[in-house]
């Protein structure tokens, strides 16, 4: 490495492959598993399956532990950028198709920037307002094809709440990532956001009583790989080659969803959909390359879910 900083650093390959691929993964296997299990208890015993794992990771490793000052920024971190995002992301996805959900959720960067301008006092150069314009025209796109449109209510609008919840999470997280590093950081929110979704665990499992090992081995592959496999290995490609290169990856997230959605569910998308995701694409690639936020919030998505 020069003292350039990331640029000359090798891409981990698998690290990114793993990640892109367990995240496109959440949004099939989500509406596969709504068929059994209702959104909110669906995230529960995900989200409990995988703080089993994640617990057992910081009793291995003992991270440093939280300070006191950031407690309140973990809590908020993982109420909203975990449960509440999945809250949302699940009630989303019971009308609104997997791939559907995934372009939407691309608008999360645009949010998180938004947010940033407004109230962080950062700046927006004029390219970055152009490439938002061009994404929001694709997502008004996409909306019109969907059951309700963006009324009040609808899946469509659940899943752009989510998308502000991940908008919200990126800023919120991005100082604990720096005083902690991203697998730490990580691992204490997954946590946190499962203690709070613990409430609705006993209906989860009650919902799963009857229905056979099948339901029990999708909420088992949620748990392990968009949860916990796709959060870790993407900790390892930021670490790897910083923020700023790594997010280039995240424009394979929607694609590999489309194709994950059709080869595990058949689904088939729109011609609407289509179209305004190639408008959506665009308007985060024009951002990214020509118009990102002066102090850029780190991009960093749940995993989608």
């Amino acid at each position: 490495m020069t003292h350039g900083g990331y640029a000359t650093r090798k891409v981990p390959f698998l690290a990114v492959c793993a990640a892109i691929l367990s995240w496109a993964s959440a949004y099939p296997l989500v509406r596969m598993a709504l068929v059994y299990v209702p959104p909110i208890p669906l995230a529960a015993l995900r989200y409990a399956v995988a703080a089993v794992i994640v617990a057992g990771w910081l009793c291995v490793q003992r991270p440093v532990r939280p300070k006191l000052r950031d407690v309140p920024r973990f809590l908020l971190c993982g109420a909203v950028g975990i449960a509440l995002y999945n809250i949302l992301f699940n009630t989303g996805e019971q009308s609104v198709s997997a791939g559907a959900t995934s372009l939407l959720v691309n608008f999360a960067p645009f949010m998180s920037a938004f947010v940033a301008v407004v109230f962080l006092g950062e700046s927006l150069p004029l390219w970055g307002w152009v490439g938002s314009v061009i994404s929001f025209s694709g997502i008004v796109l996409i909306g019109s094809g969907l059951p309700g449109g963006f009324t009040f209510g609808s899946g469509a609008t659940d899943v752009l709440a989510a998308a502000f919840c991940s908008a919200l999470y990126l800023l919120l997280q991005r100082p604990l990532v720096a005083r902690y590093g991203a697998l730490a950081s990580t691992a204490w929110i997954l946590l946190i956001g499962a203690v709070v979704l613990t409430p609705w665990l006993p209906a989860g499992l009650t919902a799963l009583q009857g229905q056979g090992g099948w339901p029990w081995f999708l909420v088992i592959l949620l748990g392990v790989f968009p949860a916990v496999l796709g959060y870790a290995a993407w900790a390892h490609v930021v670490g790897a080659v910083g923020v700023a290169r790594s997010s280039g990856f995240l424009f394979l997230l929607a694609p590999t969803t489309l194709i994950l959605a059709y080869v595990m569910t058949h689904e088939v998308p729109a011609l609407t959909t289509l179209g305004g995701g190639a408008v959506v694409m665009a308007g985060v690639l024009l951002m990214q390359t020509y118009g990102r936020p002066r102090s850029a919030p780190l991009t960093l998505p749940d995993g989608s879910d």
